[in-house]
This record gives C-alpha cells, sequence and structure tokens, in this order.
C-alpha cells in the first residue's frame, strides 16, 4: 500500500504523525540527558581523586637530574600539616629569640666561597678511590670526583670540607666529609653516601652519611639558579646549637649523647607560620621565606643556630641574605609530619593529611657522633644583582587544582542548564501542537 502525500493525509492523521514523532524525539532527548548526567557523575567522582595527586609544578633539577622524585620527602609541601604535639617544647630549646642565618652568599669569607660548592660532572669522569674513616657506614668507592673539586670552606679549611658532585650521565649524588685529595688522585674522606636521585632509598638505619643526620646536602641546599626562577620547591637544611641522641623519619642518625626529649632530635621539620608577614623584604629573601612556609626547614646537624645552607653564587646580594637575620625563631613551629610516612625506611611520602605525633625511632647500636664546626658568618660586602619577582601565593594556589576538578565545576551546571532547555522545550511544542488542534 502506497503512503499518501502530506496534502493527502487529514488533519487527525497528521497531528497522530506529529505526536509520534514528538515523543519519539523527546525519548531521545531524555536518553542523551542521562548519559550526560551520567558523564558528570563519573567527571566529578575523577576530579575528587585526582585532587589527592602530587600537583603539577616545576621540578627541581640541576644537570639535567630532577633532584629525587616529586613525591620524595623533599619535596613534598607541608603547608597543610599540623602542629606537632611538643613544638612548644622543641622551640624553646632551640631559642625563641635566635634568628634566622644564611650560609651562602657571594664573594669570599676566610678565602673560600660561602656555603656548600658543588661540582656537576659528564658520565665520562673519571672514578677514583675513596679511603673512609668511617667505612662501616660508608658507601665504598669508587667516586666521579674530579681532581680540582671545590671543598666547602676551601682547600685550606680545617672545617667539615664537604665535597658534593652530581653525575649528569647516572643521576647520582656523590656527598663525602672531611675530604682530602691525594697525590696519587685518590682521596681520604671521614664519611660518603651515594644517593640515586631517581630514588626514594634512604640510608640504612642509624648510618650516617656526609651528614650527621644521614641525609643527602645537596637536596636542602638553596641555589641561585631558584631564586632567578622564582621559586623554591623543597625543604631546606639547617642547623641547631644542640640536638637530642635520637632521630625521626627521613633522618637515619644522631650526633649527640644528650638525652633531653625537649630538644631537637635530627629529622625534625620546622615551618614560617603562615600569618607571618613577609612583605617587607627584599624579593631574594622572600623567596626562601615563601619555602620556609610551604616546604620548612630540616635539623640536618649540630652548629651555630639556625643556619639555613645553600651554594655560593656570584649574583647572590650579600645585604639581601643577611636580611634573614631578622626572622626570629619565634614566628616558626614544628610541623608533624609522620602521617606523610609511606614506609620507615623510604623517602616516599603521601599527599599531606593531619594525624597523630611522630615516635622518634630508638636506634639499638650507637652511632659514631662524628665531630661538626659552627658555620662562618657571611661577609658584609655586596655584590649589586638583578632579582626575579616573587611566584604570587594565588599562583601557587591555583597550580594545585587538577583539570578534572576544573572539568567537575562546570560540567554539572551545563548539563542541569541542558535538562532545563530540553524540558521546556518539549512543554511549549505540546502547548503549541494542543492549541492547533
Amino acid at each position: 500500500m502506497k503512503c499518501k502525500p502530506e496534502w493527502m493525509r487529514s488533519r487527525h492523521e497528521r497531528i497522530s504523525g506529529a505526536n509520534s514523532t514528538l515523543d519519539m524525539l523527546q525519548r531521545c532527548l531524555l536518553l542523551l540527558l542521562l548519559v550526560l548526567i551520567i558523564q558528570a557523575g563519573v567527571a566529578n567522582v575523577q576530579g575528587r581523586t585526582v585532587a589527592f595527586a602530587y600537583p603539577q609544578r616545576s621540578m627541581n633539577t640541576v644537570g639535567g637530574c630532577q633532584i629525587f622524585p616529586s613525591d620524595n620527602i623533599w619535596n613534598q609541601d607541608i603547608s597543610s600539616l599540623p602542629v606537632h604535639s611538643n613544638s612548644a617544647n622543641y622551640m624553646a630549646s632551640i631559642g625563641l629569640t635566635n634568628h634566622l642565618d644564611g650560609f651562602f652568599g657571594s664573594g669570599l669569607y676566610d678565602n673560600a666561597p660561602i656555603g656548600f660548592p658543588y661540582t656537576v660532572v659528564p658520565g665520562t669522569q673519571p672514578t677514583v678511590p675513596v679511603s673512609f674513616e668511617y667505612a662501616n657506614e660508608s658507601d665504598p668507592g669508587p667516586y666521579p670526583i674530579p681532581p680540582q673539586a671545590p671543598i666547602e670552606g676551601g682547600a685550606q679549611s680545617t672545617g667539615d670540607r664537604h665535597v658534593l658532585v652530581i653525575n649528569s650521565a647516572t643521576c647520582k649524588l656523590y656527598e663525602t666529609f672531611a675530604s682530602y685529595p691525594q697525590a696519587d688522585g685518590s682521596w681520604k674522606a671521614g664519611s660518603g653516601a651515594i644517593w640515586d636521585l631517581n630514588s626514594n632509598a634512604l640510608r640504612p638505619r642509624n648510618w650516617t652519611s656526609a651528614d650527621a643526620a644521614g641525609l643527602p646536602i645537596f637536596a636542602g641546599l638553596v641555589r641561585y639558579d631558584e631564586i632567578a626562577s622564582g621559586v623554591i620547591t623543597h625543604a631546606l637544611r639547617f642547623t641547631v646549637n644542640q640536638t637530642q641522641n635520637t632521630y625521626i623519619w627521613p633522618a637515619r642518625h644522631f650526633a649527640s649523647s644528650n638525652t633531653d626529649p625537649n630538644l631537637p632530635p635530627m629529622g625534625l621539620r620546622l615551618r614560617l607560620k603562615a600569618d607571618v608577614n613577609i612583605d617587607g623584604y627584599s624579593p631574594q629573601t622572600r623567596i626562601v621565606l615563601t619555602a620556609l612556609k610551604h616546604y620548612g626547614m630540616i635539623v640536618a646537624d649540630n652548629g651555630s643556630c639556625c643556619f639555613i645552607s645553600g651554594t655560593p653564587d656570584d649574583h647572590w646580594d650579600n645585604p639581601e641574605v643577611l636580611q634573614l637575620r631578622k626572622m626570629l625563631l619565634s614566628n616558626f613551629e614544628v610541623v608533624d609530619e609522620s602521617s606523610l610516612q609511606v614506609s620507615p625506611d623510604s623517602a616516599q611520602s603521601r599527599a599531606a593529611l593531619p594525624t597523630p605525633t611522630p615516635t622518634p625511632a630508638a636506634p639499638t647500636p650507637t652511632p659514631t657522633p662524628l665531630p661538626r664546626r659552627d658555620q662562618v658568618v657571611i661577609a658584609n660586602s655586596a655584590t649589586p644583582t638583578s632579582t626575579q619577582t616573587i611566584v604570587a601565593e594565588d599562583q601557587k594556589k591555583r597550580a594545585l587544582v587538577s583539570p578534572s576538578q576544573e572539568r567537575a565545576g562546570w560540567i554539572i551546571p551545563l548539563v542541569v542548564g541542558i535538562a532545563a532547555v530540553l524540558l521546556l522545550s518539549g512543554f511549549w511544542l505540546r502547548f503549541r501542537r494542543s492549541q492547533r488542534r
């Protein structure tokens, strides 16, 4: 049977056909609406899940090597962590009227660069034997130390004489303490540690490193290239006058016989309080202080209080570095970072969530305490230099929002709007159709 042309169909047939078409269209639109709602729900769930992932940010790299993985505790933002239950006592023992200081700068002090010098070598750098005084807690050589590698304090120094070397091909960090070059090209040192910068591995329990806390030194240094970039994205290394004879994660070693529980253990992490106003400081100093609000500083050695460690660079403006002395320790608090620990034998950390107070590790064998010297005072000789604009706090906060969270924020209102338009259109079509009957 042939279909009638439109002009031959009765008014009733045309209305009936239109009703059928509209019903089918409405069912399709409702199905589409259901699919969109389901997709919006999935996006919202994914957004909440991604919120616990580590934020995308500029990585801390040297010589093409990232300085430990992004989830390493040194690279963890601790601004949201709770205050340690013993914070007041720890801070009182450190000294609330003490002030920060910087062991880094430009020029020379006692004929030596100010800070911890380091060397980046290629994969072709020859390795040399290193003999250690504390060989039972040192990583055996050979080490790729150049004959003229810079020594902390200079070649004639009677201090700690640290040597830091990064192999850019293998991304391994070599650190030695009390380092002395020998005529045959080998080196003698008090202790030494080799760190795989691609790994979260810690030292064996109770082992020293080139630092008293058994931690890497380089990971906590302030470098001028970071200042030039406008942001520091890791914790800083600092020293205090006295520590107790224990350590907490991520430290692995102590260098004290004092049992006072209110003295800071090695590995203790301090944070500059969030409400401290740093607007009056110079650009270089604000970048350092901003890092102390977000990443804090870790007790790594005994020495003069309270020196933050860094690398020498001719671009440092020494008067700006000296501004750190205006910041009193009363503006700091101790954080409880036990919630970040994935394993006591790994520096890997999870996203920051508040949990109970960390329990200090209780070493069974007594590690060999290593002698340490007081840090030097920066010479007040200025080297003018240009500085970069500090990264705004609101930009850092925006960087913590994942793309899926942003999608989840606008998909749901969009779906609701589409649903409203479709439903109103359906009611309007039915109303028009009923008027034509």
